[in-house]
């Protein structure tokens, strides 16, 4: 392919990032790797861009700023060359999501001293599998890990997650059906300390009807978690499901109105052709996307690098054979 020898990678994304987004990368971004194999920078390749950009899901504010910030470069440095614009492009969309990604918090683990993430999300988006992805996420770094199943409005949630728990060898803490939230994070906490956990993951309910309802239940929920670590939590991750697109920036934007969000993963990119929400959810919420869920094995979980993301959305092993 052309556009393989234009537009060389920068850094080394993981095997995991690079199979997870085939599916991006074989659909819309070769087609925008493709517009910069023209001889000369024009009018129409901007406007092809715009269109490709807009159906990868990046949405068109998040779009005309960064077509914006692509034109300003490329005037400012004088760049001819599509292959050169097409360096630009990298630039600014890593520079994008670093818009988020500097936002993030430093993470301080300590033995013993429960970390405690509390995992909110619609229900649907791969909430519960995606705190499964943590736990091995943090048993592979050695982590003894605690599961709370707050999600106490759906049986099947809790079910789900005992599974998940017996699958990873983990303490899985649940109540039954329609049982008090406060009380299943109550029992948690108690757990966490008597069992010596490093992290706590607790599952929240994702069918509130009210963003008055969601942010009581999650204060009371906080309320529950500080009498034991006044700090706690740590962490508030949002999961985001991208194959919804631009319905997954207005759930995420709805959950960022009613909770004090830290960071937030986006689960399911394996299975969109798109892949671009990642950038309007950078540029509208300024929240850190710190995971990306890859496939569907318990290890298919993956800490975000813009630029890992970015080479990953351009280039993987079928680029590769073709240069």
């Amino acid at each position: 392919m052309v556009f393989s020898r234009l537009f060389r990678r920068q850094t080394q994304p993981e095997p995991k990032i690079e199979a997870g987004l085939k599916k991006t990368r074989r659909g819309i971004f070769k087609d925008i790797s493709a517009l910069f194999e023209r001889s000369e920078i024009t009018e129409d390749l901007y406007e092809d861009l715009e269109m490709l950009l807009i159906q990868a899901d990046l949405g068109v504010e998040t779009t005309v700023e960064l077509l914006d910030n692509l034109r300003a470069r490329i005037e400012r440095e004088h760049i001819r060359q599509p292959s050169d614009a097409r360096e630009a492009l990298r630039a600014e969309m890593i520079a994008l999501l670093h818009h988020a990604t500097r936002n993030r918090k430093i993470k301080i683990y300590q033995r013993g001293v429960p970390f405690v993430i509390l995992v909110v999300g619609v229900n649907g988006t791969g909430k519960t599998t995606t705190i499964a992805k943590l736990a091995k996420f943090h048993q592979n770094a050695g982590r003894n890990v605690v599961l709370v199943a707050g999600d106490t409005f759906r049986a099947a949630a809790i079910e789900q997650l005992k599974v998940w728990g017996e699958r990873l060898n983990a303490t899985v803490i649940a109540h039954q059906p329609n049982a008090d939230p406060g009380a299943v994070v109550f029992d948690g906490m108690r757990a966490a300390y008597n069992r010596n956990a490093d992290i706590l993951l607790i599952d929240t309910a994702g069918r509130l009807h009210t963003k008055y309802n969601l942010m009581e239940e999650l204060k009371k929920i906080r309320n529950v978690i500080q009498r034991h670590v006044a700090e706690a939590p740590q962490e508030v991750l949002l999961v985001i499901d991208a194959t919804t697109g631009q319905n997954g920036l207005v759930q995420a934007k709805k959950f960022a109105e009613a909770a004090d969000i830290t960071d937030i993963a986006i689960a399911k990119l394996d299975g969109t052709a798109r892949g671009g929400i990642a950038f309007a959810i950078s540029r509208e919420l300024g929240i850190p996307i710190s995971y990306i869920g890859t496939g569907e094995k318990v290890t298919d979980l993956t800490e975000f690098s813009p630029e890992n993301y970015v080479d990953a959305l351009f280039f993987g092993e079928e680029e590769d054979e073709n240069v």
